[in-house]
């Protein structure tokens, strides 16, 4: 099988083409493809490719301690490794697990004005030393946040083309019904999706081999590893608490109101003894939070609650694979998603939005008469996204469209397993067709 596509691909031709550019920070939790994509994209657009892996190669980190200037920093490279080849304009220097290298960061600078050599930067970029890299760098480079691949991405690996899925846009900017055969076969391989994840080595192994034999096992073993990346690196905070919270993800998804509450994570545990914990899991890129807005109205920052929200995982594949053996089974044999109350499929469209460039926020109103999983916005609107694992009732819905209290909403989105359709005040699309609502948005006819 050839190497997987992936949209970072386009981005990097781009950032090679652009005379402005900086060097280049991919951030992004580990396994999710940062390195295998900057490696096939220096074979395909540069003679020489400089590769420093940080955390395997501990002896390059001795390479800035003479200063920062960009021949003694070359000078030194080839102390180490005479095999190198630096040709201006033709050679891309990539520095790898710059976590473990901040005077990485700080090179980059030197880089920049130098201008001889293109560089990029990656690495899990977890917590605290983030903001090190951040300030170390700031104004000398830019940043792409890569993502486990979406779902669009999915159906690459499995072989479709631009073409076909220019073919369900077009159903959906037109608001007409997907044909019966098509919608069937994308809803399969959205189910497939949800149960394989996007982490690239599962899906490799998933489309090779056409089942689902080991991916569990491949599963799990990235939670554990996840887990000894915290063990690792969360060293200005509680390691201990680190690990709870992530632990408990799945548990508080598995409740009613999904909401994720510290006093529950251990006993007696306070809120101030927690603080930094989720912004370090959100900041290595392991999980996507999910704010409580204050009121659905626009501006969305700013009018949110920092103390109230839903954690969901990055990747779908990580939480069902932290799910028992009893759901897996139910899962696996059934592909019956309902069982965990609405949890697996809201955690799929939070991955989706979040890799199409959204913030997450969700509504509950003191009375708990109006709930909303998730809002995101037009130029001139602020829009409603409800996800159903059942086709029930929308009463929320039609609540926040049909009030005169919500002045910022027009219409809302209703995702289901239901074809397209648009009855006056919010449209219906299959939960596959998430990753193209942007898209959407900005070029929809006015039917309202």
């Amino acid at each position: 099988m050839e190497r997987l596509r992936r949209k970072v691909d386009e981005y990097l031709t781009k950032w090679k083409n652009d005379k402005d550019k900086l060097p280049l920070i991919i951030k992004g939790a580990r396994q999710i493809g940062k390195s295998n994509a900057v490696e096939n994209f220096a074979k395909n657009n540069y003679k020489n490719l400089v590769e420093i892996n940080f955390a395997l190669q501990n002896q390059y980190k001795s390479i800035f301690n003479d200063g920062f200037e960009v021949d003694t920093i070359i000078r030194n490279i080839s102390l180490i490794n005479p095999n190198f080849v630096f040709e201006p304009n033709e050679t891309l220097i990539f520095f790898d697990e710059i976590q473990d290298c901040v005077n990485a960061a700080t090179s980059l600078k030197s880089f920049n004005i130098d201008g001889r050599y293109d560089v990029i930067c990656s690495g899990s970029l977890m917590g605290i030393n983030y903001k090190e890299i951040e300030s170390n760098s700031v104004g000398n480079k830019q940043d792409y946040e890569m993502y486990p691949l979406d779902f669009e991405e999915f159906l690459w690996a499995k072989g479709y083309k631009d073409s076909q899925i220019n073919d369900l846009y077009n159903y959906m900017i037109n608001c007409e019904p997907i044909p019966e055969l098509m919608y069937n076969v994308m809803m399969e391989n959205f189910k497939e999706y949800m149960v394989v994840g996007g982490m690239p080595a599962i899906v490799k192994r998933f489309v090779e081999q056409k089942n689902y034999s080991k991916i569990l096992d491949m599963q799990r073993q990235i939670i554990l590893d996840y887990e000894e990346d915290i063990t690792k690196y969360a060293s200005s905070l509680n390691k201990t608490r680190v690990l709870n919270a992530y632990r408990k993800i799945p548990v508080f998804l598995g409740n009613e109101n999904k909401k994720f509450q510290i006093s529950k994570i251990e006993r007696n545990a306070r809120n101030r003894e927690y603080v930094g914990v989720i912004e370090w899991l959100d900041n290595a890129g392991i999980i996507n939070v999910c704010y409580s807005l204050e009121q659905p109205e626009l501006p969305l920052k700013g009018n949110y609650n920092p103390e109230n929200y839903r954690v969901y995982f990055k990747d779908i594949g990580l939480l069902i694979g932290s799910l028992d053996d009893e759901a897996q089974e139910d899962l696996r044999n059934n592909k019956n998603f309902n069982t965990y109350k609405g949890a697996l499929y809201e955690n799929i469209v939070g991955s989706m939005l979040v890799s199409s460039g959204y913030k997450l926020y969700f509504y509950k109103n003191e009375k708990g008469t109006i709930e909303m999983d998730f809002f995101i916005r037009d130029a001139s609107s602020l829009i409603p996204v409800e996800v159903k694992a059942n086709d029930n009732s929308t009463k929320s819905l039609n609540k926040l469209i049909e009030s005169d209290s919500y002045k910022d909403i027009k219409y809302g989105i209703k995702l289901c397993n239901k074809n397209i359709g648009f009855n006056g005040k919010f449209y219906t699309f299959p939960y596959f067709l998430t990753f193209l609502l942007k898209k959407f948005l900005k070029e929809k006819k006015d039917n309202i």
